[in-house]
């Protein structure tokens, strides 16, 4: 099955987040525990994504390295959003996972701010159109 198949959601495609595995664990730490900040979210993006229908996948480097724990979140036909400066915990990832799915449930990809999580609020980097 292809992988434009495999993200669809009904008729719509499904939204993926993608998480920077490389970013840094915080502004002045690379590591903890001999794992990057970006490995730790992504671990928990993955977690907490599981059974969801939303994709997540790791790329090394999104290009944010003056933030730490960068993901994007994006969806075919739909605004796509970075996002950076988290905590690379549970919490975090459970605040993107919220997000994403509310991205995925928006015909246009945008979720109105009342219904943003909290963890996602003060987050936000980037706003793209949709192509």
């Amino acid at each position: 099955m292809d992988s434009a198949k495999r993200r669809t959601k009904g008729n719509r495609m499904t939204t993926i987040i993608t998480v920077c595995d490389t970013c840094n664990y915080a502004p002045d730490q690379k590591t903890q525990d001999d794992k990057t900040g970006g490995e730790i979210l992504a671990a928990h993006v993955e977690k907490q994504a599981e059974g969801t229908g939303l994709e997540v996948r790791r790329v090394s480097c999104l290009m944010g390295c003056e933030r730490h724990c960068n993901v994007a979140i994006q969806g075919a036909g739909k605004l796509s959003y970075v996002l950076g400066k988290f905590t690379p915990d549970a919490e975090s990832a459970a605040a993107i996972v919220e997000y994403a799915a509310r991205h995925s449930d928006s015909e246009t990809g945008q979720v109105p701010f009342k219904q943003w999580p909290r963890g996602v609020k003060g987050h936000f980097v980037a706003r793209i159109p949709s192509l």
